[in-house]
């Protein structure tokens, strides 16, 4: 058997550390200026902002975790700490925006006056705010769930800041107090939409499903193609984190000169063309090779 054990982390330190700068500063603008213009858009927006201040707090110490080397009880090391913080990141998520949803509802019912001024310039801020610290993460997102959901969330959120910087503008051209209460549950739209995605992916990695992007079948189709091969079994890919994927397989062969040379030319096929990081490939060879292990 050959595994594949290279692998490096990227780091996004300085993104994070500036990221949660930015937001915790802007979240007590926004409460206070919320409680000032008595605005349920604003302090919905300034409760999702400090969710994400969470979050980015959870995904970098993931981020952290995931860098420290492997021990003899944590043989994968801490690497599946960032699976686990997109799923907690989009739980919260989710639990926010049924409280802002609530708050909005009860508007409609009793409605308050809101300064839409206030409102306006405050949620303005809050765009350029969110759009930079979304640019932050921007070149990571793409291999790196954990990392794709720090990216979302800060996306999500200029989205939603502009949506507040038009209500506030409608409020003050219409005086309607309703206008308030609907941007509030417009928010809570988005926020909702683009939480679904990560949590299902979070939880999908988290029970070991293979991960979105590779086509099990074909992994299995180029491992029977692999010379001698007869047969492949016990094939599982999973995610080791949010960047690492890992392989194990029986490959079915009756002659044996050439084992080791094989083994490496699949290890780096798989990678390149299927990102898999980690490969471990057992031999089998007998009339009862083709046997599948069986699960205790």
């Amino acid at each position: 058997m050959v595994t594949d054990p290279h692998h490096t982390h990227a780091t996004h330190d300085g993104a994070f550390a500036l990221g949660v700068v930015l937001n915790v500063a802007f979240v007590l603008v926004e409460v206070v200026f919320g409680v000032f213009a008595d605005s349920t858009a604003l302090l919905a927006d300034a409760a999702h902002n400090f969710s994400d201040v969470l979050g980015l707090l959870l995904a970098w110490g993931a981020s952290y975790l995931a860098r420290r080397p492997r021990s003899r009880r944590r043989t994968y090391g801490w690497r599946s700490s960032t699976i686990l913080a997109a799923m907690v990141n989009a739980i919260v998520l989710l639990v926010v925006t049924g409280g802002v949803t609530w708050e909005a509802v009860k508007r409609f019912v009793a409605p308050v006056e809101v300064g839409g001024l206030t409102v306006a310039w405050v949620a303005l801020v809050g765009v350029g705010i969110n759009a930079a610290t979304a640019a932050l993460f921007m070149r990571g997102r793409k291999s790196d769930l954990n990392i794709r959901g720090a990216f979302l969330h800060m996306a999500a959120d200029a989205a939603v800041s502009a949506g507040v910087v038009v209500a506030g503008l409608a409020i003050i051209a219409t005086g309607r107090l309703w206008i308030d209460p609907v941007a509030t549950l417009l928010v809570a739209a988005v926020i909702l939409a683009s939480t679904w995605g990560l949590l299902r992916q979070s939880v999908n990695l988290a029970l070991h499903a293979v991960p979105e992007g590779i086509d099990p079948e074909a992994v299995e189709a180029y491992l029977v193609s692999l010379p001698g091969v007869t047969a492949v079994h016990d094939v599982h890919i999973w995610a080791m984190s949010t960047t690492e994927t890992a392989l194990t397989a029986h490959l079915v062969r009756q002659d044996s000169p050439d084992d080791d040379a094989i083994i490496g030319e699949a290890t780096r096929v798989l990678h390149e063309r299927f990102g898999i990081h980690h490969t471990t490939l057992q031999w089998e060879r007998g009339p009862d090779a083709c046997c599948p292990c069986v699960a205790i």
